[in-house]
């Protein structure tokens, strides 16, 4: 044999192994049993490893490299979430792979399968709209470390890290109903998400709480974006009874309810409350100021950072399930107690 060409395929061979078993023993896979192991390895001595450098630095590749996939980079939640998680992974020695699924399962699959054949050491993914759990089984069953975040993949045995939902929503609301409010909308967001339903479980429950029956019309979804904000806005408009304030899906649907009420001569904080969700960077600065829970997504990043850094270091997968606590950061978008008189600013 010539020594030069010597390949994962001829080690295989002689091993009566497949191919992917060599390549696990090479990577220091536990999924490979010892007997196993030992006659490979001593296999790559007899035939020269030192000639398989190119496998080896594959291998050294394949290792420093971390796959991230979020559903919708044009929230800025999402960009604050992958910065935060970048900044663990770059300082650890890894490189980020990121993609964009834009809510597309098949987008996702097609990005997820390149990742893989790039050889990721691991994934940290925010699921597309639709996605189920088998479809990253075969990430799972392969002994690749997947960390599943902001939105929950049932039967996936995957580790997760979500923020608070239901515990976020309702403090929003108690806060707005403390400030004298009655008629509370809950804006924007998609129907078919498990974000949602959590939110709109706490929104309701609030509602309850204080004794106010939830009205049906005043839950308006709508696509979790700026422009889904003006268009809940919109339909809100046409109400007999309109709402006095909003807790919307995100802040990217805020800063749209924004926009949406003063095209109709309405100043948020001022004629409408709004309260958002997140608290990305630009709610600190926006005009008004805008009351949010705050998630703390770069924060959120480094942690499922973290969490998947510990399992590839560990070389093993063990689920874990982190739900972060969130905080209501009041600002000015949400108004004063609508029973006192305005103050000029």
């Amino acid at each position: 044999m010539n020594r030069t060409r010597t390949s994962i395929v001829d080690i295989a061979r002689a091993a009566g192994v497949s191919k992917s078993t060599v390549s696990l023993v090479l990577q220091g896979s536990p999924l490979v049993n010892e007997k196993t192991r030992e006659k490979v390895n001593a296999l790559i001595s007899d035939l020269g490893y030192v000639y398989n450098r190119g496998a080896a630095n594959l291998r050294q590749a394949k290792s420093k490299i971390v796959g991230i996939v979020v559903n919708d980079l044009t929230n800025s939640f999402f960009a604050e979430l992958a910065v935060g998680m970048d900044m663990v992974v770059q300082s650890a020695g890894y490189v980020q792979f990121l993609a964009h699924s834009g809510e597309s399962v098949d987008r996702q699959r097609e990005v997820i399968a390149s990742m893989r054949e790039n050889g990721i050491a691991g994934l940290i993914l925010s699921p597309a709209r639709g996605t189920q759990a088998n479809d990253i089984k075969p990430l799972a069953d392969s002994g690749i470390p997947v960390v599943v975040v902001v939105r929950n993949l049932p039967g996936a045995k995957v580790s997760t890290l979500l923020s608070d939902n239901y515990a976020g929503a309702k403090a929003a609301v108690r806060h707005l109903i403390g400030l004298g409010h009655r008629r509370i909308a809950f804006m924007g967001g998609f129907l078919d998400t498990a974000v949602f339903a959590d939110r709109v479980r706490g929104y309701r429950d609030a509602l309850t709480e204080a004794g106010i029956p939830p009205n049906g019309d005043f839950i308006i979804h709508s696509a979790p974006s700026r422009a889904g904000g003006v268009a809940v806005v919109e339909r809100m408009m046409v109400f007999a009874e309109r709402p006095t304030a909003g807790l919307c899906f995100n802040d990217a649907v805020a800063f749209g309810v924004c926009d949406g009420l003063r095209a109709n001569n309405i100043e948020p904080g001022k004629g409408f409350g709004v309260i958002g969700f997140d608290d990305v960077i630009e709610a600190k600065t926006a005009v008004p100021a805008l009351t949010t829970v705050s998630v703390d997504p770069q924060g959120m990043g480094q942690r499922a950072a973290q969490l998947l850094l510990k399992q590839i270091n560990a070389g093993q997968i063990d689920q874990e399930s982190i739900v972060t606590s969130v905080r209501l950061v009041v600002r000015q978008s949400c108004g004063t107690p609508v029973k006192q008189p305005e103050e000029m600013a």
